[in-house]
């Protein structure tokens, strides 16, 4: 599937869910967010044709994100049955990895390829604080359960946030020294309760490169919108990830598809497309989506304004 512009979208992020089991202080509000009913959420028996159809028009990867999707039951079953159709080639996943440690085997078995884990911070009380209770030490383990059963490359997610855990950069970096595990270092962006944040001040990607000279930039194996580096000697490398100081539109080859199932061709748009009064039709299925993304946006537009026009938090759009 080729959009307007010429870029070929082959990649998927599928929001299972937009509830959580932490409360992280730039993603959900303390008092949480309001309950969804069972109607209202896209049901597993409905992703998997969404899926489908997706395939058809030639989209390779699906990405399973949430709010937290271990939280869901028979995300397993789901993992297998996308496994199963035909045209997939890579199943991911990203999660806060709370669950990971117990859910990693029968995962892997079911035919999940890769895991990011979201970890902003390797100290435990800060750890605590910015997940609003979270256990630092039930995710390291979980880290090492992907690591013994060959669920690699393992990828780490660090939002940069300034005074918080900007004095850590090094310690992420260092963890990719022995193990083949890449570090994802992400901008800020002003989303949801992330605008606060956001609006104290960035840290930008151009801003901690400057200040590691022995960061080489690479070309990565993968396709990938980051910006790729490696230390000598290192088994894991290190990305940048800067939807605002240096965008990437021009390459950007996914769509998302939210929880109440909406399909978001650009993440910072309020454009969204309801998905759920097709998905028992395949022919007009498939011809609402080529339609969707081949009018995906050329760009989002947060460079110029410092606001993003999307309507919902992360938690619901799933990253």
């Amino acid at each position: 599937m080729i959009d307007k512009y010429g870029r070929q979208i082959d990649y998927a992020r599928i929001s299972i869910t937009d509830r959580c089991n932490f409360r992280c202080r730039y993603c959900m509000p303390e008092k949480g967010i309001e309950k969804k009913t069972r109607d209202d959420i896209l049901r597993f028996e409905e992703i998997i044709p969404l899926i489908k159809a997706l395939s058809k028009l030639g989209v390779k990867k699906i990405r399973f994100t949430g709010g937290e999707p271990l939280v869901m039951k028979n995300i397993t079953e789901l993992i297998y049955k996308t496994s199963q159709i035909e045209g997939i080639k890579d199943i991911a996943l990203t999660t806060n990895g709370y669950l990971l440690e117990d859910m990693a085997q029968e995962l892997f078995d079911a035919g999940l390829k890769r895991v990011n884990i979201s970890l902003d911070t390797l100290d435990a009380e800060k750890f605590k604080y910015i997940t609003r209770g979270g256990d630092l030490l039930k995710v390291l383990r979980g880290i090492e359960k992907c690591l013994s059963i060959g669920l690699t490359p393992l990828k780490i997610n660090t939002v940069l946030i300034k005074d918080f855990n900007d004095m850590e950069i090094i310690d992420f970096i260092n963890l990719t020294k022995d193990i083949e595990l890449n570090v994802r270092f992400i901008e800020m962006m002003p989303i949801g309760e992330g605008k606060q944040f956001y609006d104290k001040g960035i840290i930008t990607a151009n801003q901690v490169i400057e200040r590691i000279p022995q960061l080489v930039p690479i070309k990565s194996k993968e396709k990938t919108v980051a910006k790729v580096f490696a230390i000598k000697n290192h088994k894991g490398n290190i990305g940048f990830i800067t939807p605002l100081s240096c965008k990437f539109c021009d390459e950007c080859n996914k769509i998302r598809i939210t929880s109440t199932g909406t399909l978001k061709p650009c993440l910072h748009s309020k454009q969204e497309i309801n998905l759920k009064p097709y998905l028992n039709n395949e022919e007009e299925l498939l011809s609402l989506l080529k339609i969707s993304i081949f009018d995906k946006p050329k760009e989002h537009f947060l460079s110029e304004e410092n606001v993003t026009r999307t309507l919902r938090r992360m938690n619901q759009i799933g990253g």
